[in-house]
């Protein structure tokens, strides 16, 4: 609209170029900041979204989500370069045939080394907001987690979710006993905390006569202090 001030990406084209972990001709990973959102929703907040254009590399229209992180989350993020590629993507995340693995530093510990979340989650919408909860009206849910490293009252897991649905880590963690330090909806957060959740990788099968895409992000400066404490190393 003339006369509308748009305001800058929040991220400048080599802040977010330098964010591509993977580029071919189909898909884009990237690295996603915490605290930034994905895309703009009724909020229409600052958001990853608005820094595509500089990711285009010679196509004629920006790259597209395939999928999607909360805003507090850092880490893998897919984008799909074209229709056709953001079609396949969508059938591959759909059929649960990606495998993600997640990284959280959590508050206390899980019942076991290593084991299954398997609650059913609802989602609740109401004036204020959403949040989700545990609960038998809700839909299947399974995050499989593995204890990689302890420390003094928190715990770094290992997470994987077969399942795609909203929070899912976060309640399914925080049910367990064990939130993941600095959730503001289901932990029990400190000033200035933020969320120790990390997207670490994704095995994308896009050919069937290729070897599937494997990406890892190393994880955000906020958790290095939480994941060396619990046994982390660069070199992990």
């Amino acid at each position: 609209m003339a006369g509308t001030l748009k305001r800058p990406p929040p991220l400048s084209p080599e802040e977010i170029q330098a964010r591509v972990l993977h580029r071919d001709g189909l898909i884009l990973v990237i690295d996603k900041p915490a605290g930034l959102a994905v895309h703009a929703g009724p909020s229409r907040v600052p958001n990853l979204e608005e820094c595509f254009d500089a990711l285009r590399y010679g196509l004629p229209r920006p790259p597209a989500l395939a999928h999607r992180l909360d805003a507090d989350t850092s880490g893998v993020l897919v984008l799909g370069r074209h229709p056709k590629a953001l079609a396949k993507l969508g059938r591959l995340f759909s059929g649960h045939t990606t495998e993600k693995t997640y990284w959280a530093v959590v508050q206390g510990a899980p019942p076991a080394e290593e084991g299954v979340f398997d609650k059913p989650l609802l989602k609740l919408n109401s004036k204020t907001g959403w949040t989700v909860k545990v609960s038998d009206k809700g839909q299947t849910a399974v995050t499989r987690y593995r204890v990689l490293g302890r420390a003094p009252g928190m715990t770094w897991l290992e997470l994987k979710p077969e399942t795609g649905r909203t929070h899912q880590i976060r309640v399914h963690c925080a049910d367990a006993g064990c939130p993941v330090i600095g959730d503001r909806f289901y932990g029990r957060p400190e000033p200035g905390q933020q969320l120790h959740l990390h997207s670490r990788a994704i095995v994308l099968a896009l050919s069937t006569n290729k070897p599937p895409v494997v990406v890892t992000a190393p994880p955000p400066p906020h958790m290095i202090a939480a994941l060396e404490a619990c046994g982390f190393s660069p070199s992990t």
